[in-house]
């Protein structure tokens, strides 16, 4: 198939990539915007002084004595404070999140927990929010506002002879036996007092009701902060096989390796628990969403707009291939071609990786792929966090490599070793948003004129 090439007038060919990069950037801050939480909540949750509104779910106020709200994740602090202004505040409740908040929600205690791994604030904030839960009634409404990263961010373990410094060994343990996310978390789930509906279990008898931002697989929701709220199902059986598998009990500390070697694993509430009968889910946001908006976004302007998220979890490199193969493909039928990705990519780094992350390799491998073609490859996180860099991701082109090269910088070379952001950063091609306080993984948005 012929491919789309570059016009061949300097000037021409300046303008119609300032205009895709200019587009794909449009694209990609409408998704962001579409997937605020204060615009989600004002959609998903109603208060007019009687009834309490939480998606479908209609909640009589005076029939409940307390209110009680835990909000746990990267967007704790953010659902927190969304939540309380529907509701004009008068609630109480505890927020553990990755950052210290200059101004705190009144009526809340706030944890600065640790992400990826735990740190004092997890426990401390795993504690609190135990404590506020117990005190429940059947007229306790507690609401339980979940976004990503809670899995270490609030924590309490199961065993109060695992200590922090075991927890973090066992995560470490986990993460390094090259196990998928889905097997590890199926052990921290049955090592935690929080995890696999065990936090549902401690807030019974309060009617209880979930509020998801959701940064896991739309049909995967129980792995959403290792599910502290939902039926678990995942068994010991599992966790033993897993252990095994991955000859992970030589690597546990002892406080957890006991654990499974006298059989003293205790088994997650599941579909059908007594803990669950007064419990309902509502997602407010995920990845649809911010697909969703992208598509309405490439469709104002024209373009014939298709959506694969078929490469999730995918190695970056296959991802790209792939997903590239199928604009080229969508080229033979339109002349303004968009496919829109969502999900995540993975990448296995060197041992002495540089400065970048997932969206950034995955963008300048790309960029090698489309040298030379009107082609523009927009992909970014929506929290704003791009790995170890300061960007959320990049947009690349037909030109990036060749202009890399005059900035002095091989595209090859930095993609081998981990080190896109520098490159990327020298022409002008990350993309810089902040943390967005807010996660619904990343979004990929492919232009072909």
């Amino acid at each position: 198939m012929l491919h789309s090439s570059l016009p061949p007038d300097g000037q021409g060919t300046e303008a119609l990539l300032r205009e895709m990069r200019a587009l794909s950037r449009e694209i990609f801050d409408r998704a962001l915007a579409e997937c605020s939480i204060p615009h989600a909540f004002s959609r998903q949750v109603l208060y007019d002084g009687e009834h309490l509104r939480i998606g479908k779910d209609l909640y009589d106020a005076e029939s409940f004595e307390r209110v009680l709200l835990v909000s746990i994740g990267k967007a704790g602090h953010t659902m927190a404070e969304a939540f309380s202004n529907i509701l004009g505040g008068g609630v109480t409740g505890v927020v553990a999140c990755p950052n210290p908040q200059s101004a705190q929600v009144p009526g809340f205690d706030y944890f600065s927990g640790g992400h990826p791994l735990p740190n004092e604030d997890s426990l401390r904030a795993g504690d609190a929010i135990l404590r506020l839960v117990s005190g429940s009634s059947p007229r306790t409404l507690t609401v339980f506002l979940i976004s990503g990263g809670a899995s270490a961010i609030a924590e309490k373990p199961i065993s109060a002879d695992i200590t922090l410094a075991d927890v973090i060994e066992a995560y470490k343990a986990l993460v390094h036996s090259g196990a998928p996310i889905a097997e590890i978390n199926a052990v921290r789930k049955h090592l935690s007092a929080l995890k696999g509906g065990r936090l549902a279990r401690a807030a019974v008898p309060a009617r209880q009701v979930s509020v998801l931002v959701s940064d896991v697989p739309e049909n995967s929701l129980d792995a959403l902060a290792s599910g502290p709220t939902m039926p678990d199902s995942t068994t010991v059986a599992d966790c033993f096989a897993i252990a095994e598998r991955y000859k992970l009990l030589s690597q546990f500390p002892d406080s957890v390796g006991v654990l499974f070697r006298r059989n003293l694993l205790e088994e997650t509430p599941k579909q059908g628990d007594a803990a669950f009968e007064n419990s309902r889910y509502t997602t407010v946001l995920s990845n649809a969403t911010a697909t969703g908006a992208a598509v309405e976004g490439a469709a104002m302007h024209s373009f014939a707009v298709e959506v694969d998220n078929s490469c999730d979890d995918w190695d970056y490199q296959r991802a790209g291939d792939y997903l590239l193969q199928r604009l080229r493909e969508m080229q033979g039928g339109a002349s303004r071609a968009c496919l829109i990705s969502g999900g995540e990519v993975t990448v296995q780094v060197g041992v002495k990786p540089g400065v970048g992350g997932r969206n950034q390799q995955f963008a300048l491998y790309c960029a090698q792929q489309i040298e030379g073609e009107r082609i523009t490859v927009l992909s970014a996180g929506t929290d704003g966090i791009d790995g170890n860099s300061p960007a959320a991701g990049a947009v690349v082109d037909g030109t990036t490599v060749e202009r890399a090269r005059q900035h002095g910088f091989d595209a090859r070379t930095a993609t081998a070793e981990f080190d896109a952001y520098p490159c990327l950063s020298a022409i002008g091609s990350t993309i810089v948003t902040g943390p967005t306080g807010n996660n619904v993984r990343d979004l990929r948005v492919f232009l072909a004129y």
